[in-house]
């Protein structure tokens, strides 16, 4: 795991000042605090922070071919290499290092920008063709390893690992996006392209930039909408399913424990994370190390259902536990780390987990990409059924389903059964932006008038905003596929990415490098030949993992409900906390007050307070969203 960076100005007389490398660098140091080096071609400049996993001595990065004529800056781990170094040697190339990254020079000089299909793998790299002066960016299926970027009008181009990074040149200044504030409000998160720094945009996954005296273009090198529509045929029937599940899912954790330093299981106690640890254990052969996270005095925390596996595994299990004060003391600084507002508060405890396996271990293996791929939320049921019921209460008389949804609207917002009811077919039609894109949001769009300021607003388009589009063109692109196959294909292209987001910056944080074997391309593929049944049956989510995991987990692993890393931040701000909430939420001087209405927030505030209806996730956004803008000042200011 590492931290690139790197500057290319469109103009060949100009050449890359080293002093703005070294600035972008010093903020990426947590990234790689191993080794560092730069690389400079005239107008093209790629810098490096490295934490050496793979070719401990020699990997040193930026990395040539055997002219120096190609260039690579790389962040990530190519887990098909010792295959491709093989192939390729046998066809006449001659390595320098064990890096697996030297592979992708290797494979780019035989097939060009098609090699990035080739690879099986985490990966963001910069790679600097020097014979033809272009400059590719490429970024791996999912975007389990971040990248960003920034073109100027006259096309320089600025890219790094983090944001923070684009911001320590003297060319990119912090600017609100003021357009993707109420989809972040709504989603935690921005689709596509879009950050809420206007300007400053991520490369997709499964995409690569090319650059080339300032002319840009974006291709994408692979699609799972191939595989969502893929001809029937394909599909494997449900007896089949575990057996090819099993072989791949063990492939796939043996192939990321490629590694020439320690590595361990960050293990929550739930399935994924469980069945990764035991697929390990039999693999390492030696002692797993383990390690859990709790919260202080509540019941929120996995910490008993982590024991219970590291017992079944025999591991060497680590644990910390975080306090209501640490939790919070340490918001501001992973906000820094995260470079937007922090989506999960489970992403201050994966840090605090981090810190904990990095004085052992260099390397975590996690289960996260499970419940995209298999289908472990609940949501994932309520919807079906929700669509299900729908398509029948659609064919009632129209008058009775409007006195139905008058009745439902008639009851107190405050009301346990309204809430629960105004997320059914009972309050809203049958269509996908109704009972999925926007029911499961923080906020809903009709909540945006009340909580955006008339400016604010009228920015967004008074309403017009298009909060979904990111999900709709999903939905679009999977139009061939069944109703839950749509569903987790959205998730993996959206919300997953986001979660992956939190895990690199978390565990990069910490400055340990985490892999997730759930994800490997391989695996993906054989998710979405599945049939659905394998994933969701006799309301039984994940069957075909619980299915595998039988004779391997104990039953109390198996059959747990799902908590999805669950922390106490909602009871810690209405008590201990709670001058988070008037600080940061209801402050009228606090930097991202005027973006809001006032007497909105005050009244979640009271009725989280009071115990009426838990708002942590909405309070949470505000809090968060404020911690960012004391970061970035100029970030709510600037017009």
């Amino acid at each position: 795991m590492c931290g690139i960076c790197g500057i290319a100005y469109s103009e060949r007389q100009r050449s890359v000042d080293r002093s703005h490398l070294e600035a972008m660098m010093s903020t990426l140091v947590h990234r790689g605090p191993d080794d560092c080096g730069i690389h400079l071609d005239g107008c093209v400049g790629l810098g490096h922070r490295r934490l050496s996993i793979v070719d401990v001595e020699g990997g040193h990065q930026p990395l040539s071919n055997e002219d120096e004529t190609i260039w690579i800056s790389a962040n990530g781990e190519i887990y098909n290499h010792p295959e491709l170094h093989d192939e390729l040697t046998k066809r006449g190339h001659r390595y320098r290092t064990r890096s697996d990254n030297e592979t992708v020079i290797h494979l780019y000089e035989e097939r060009g920008p098609a090699c990035f299909g080739d690879l099986r793998g985490m990966f963001a790299f910069a790679l600097w063709d020097a014979r033809s002066r272009r400059l590719l960016l490429a970024r791996d299926r999912l975007g389990i390893k971040p990248l960003y970027y920034w073109i100027s009008p006259h096309g320089d181009i600025v890219w790094a690992s983090e944001i923070k990074a684009l911001l320590a040149t003297p060319y990119v200044r912090p600017a609100l996006n003021h357009a993707a504030l109420p989809e972040y409000l709504v989603h935690r998160y921005t689709t596509g392209r879009t950050t809420l720094f206007r300007n400053i945009h991520r490369l997709l996954p499964g995409h690569y930039l090319t650059w080339q005296a300032g002319g840009v273009s974006e291709r994408r090198y692979w699609s799972l909408a191939d595989l969502v529509n893929e001809d029937a045929n394909r599909k494997l029937n449900l007896s089949d399913s575990q057996e090819a599940f099993e072989a791949e899912f063990k492939d796939s954790v043996r192939s990321h424990l490629m590694s020439d330093v320690p590595l361990g299981m960050f293990l929550s106690g739930g399935i994924d994370s469980s069945a990764v640890a035991v697929y390990m254990r039999d693999l390492i052969g030696q002692r797993l190390s383990t390690f859990s996270v709790g919260y202080e005095g509540g019941s929120e925390s996995e910490l008993s259902y982590a024991r219970s596996v590291a017992r079944h595994i025999g591991s060497a299990h680590h644990e910390v536990v975080v306090s209501d004060t640490q939790f919070f003391e340490a918001l501001p600084k992973l906000v820094w780390h995260e470079d937007e507002p922090i989506a999960f508060p489970s992403s201050i405890s994966l840090y605090f987990v981090a810190a904990l396996a990095r004085g052992s271990v260099k390397v975590v293996l996690t289960g996260e990409g499970s419940d995209e791929l298999f289908a472990g939320y609940g949501k994932y049921l309520r919807t079906i059924w929700n669509f299900r019921l729908g398509d029948k209460y659609e064919r009632l008389p129209a008058h009775l389903r409007r006195w139905i949804r008058q009745v439902v609207r008639a009851l107190p917002q405050t009301n346990r059964t309204f809430r629960r009811l105004e997320r059914t077919f009972l309050a809203r039609p049958v269509d996908p932006e109704q009972l999925y894109f926007d029911n499961f949001g923080v906020y809903t769009a009709s909540d945006l008038p009340h909580l955006l300021s008339p400016e604010l607003w009228a920015v967004a388009g008074n309403g017009n905003a298009d909060l979904f589009g990111g999900q709709r063109k999903l939905w679009m692109e999977s139009a061939a596929a069944p109703l839950l196959t749509r569903l987790l294909y959205v998730d993996t292209l959206s919300y997953l990415h986001e979660l992956l987001m939190k895990q690199d910056q978390m565990s990069m944080a910490a400055s340990i490098e985490s892999r997730v074997p759930f994800l490997d391309n391989r695996l993906i593929d054989l998710a979405f030949r599945l049939p659905e049944q394998a994933k969701i049956k006799s309301g039984k989510t994940k069957w075909v993992l619980r299915q595998a995991m039988e004779d391997r987990l104990p039953s109390e692993i198996l059959q747990r409900p799902k908590m999805g890393f669950p922390t106490p931040v909602g009871r810690w701000l209405a008590g201990s906390q709670r001058g988070w909430i008037e600080d940061f939420a209801l402050s009228p001087d606090r930097l991202s007050a005027p973006l809001f209405k006032q007497e909105y927030i005050r009244r979640l505030a009271d009725q989280h307070l009071r115990g009426q209806v838990d708002h942590t996730e909405r309070l949470w956004a505000i809090i968060t969203l404020e911690v960012w803008a004391q970061h970035y000042p100029q970030v709510v200011t600037a017009s």
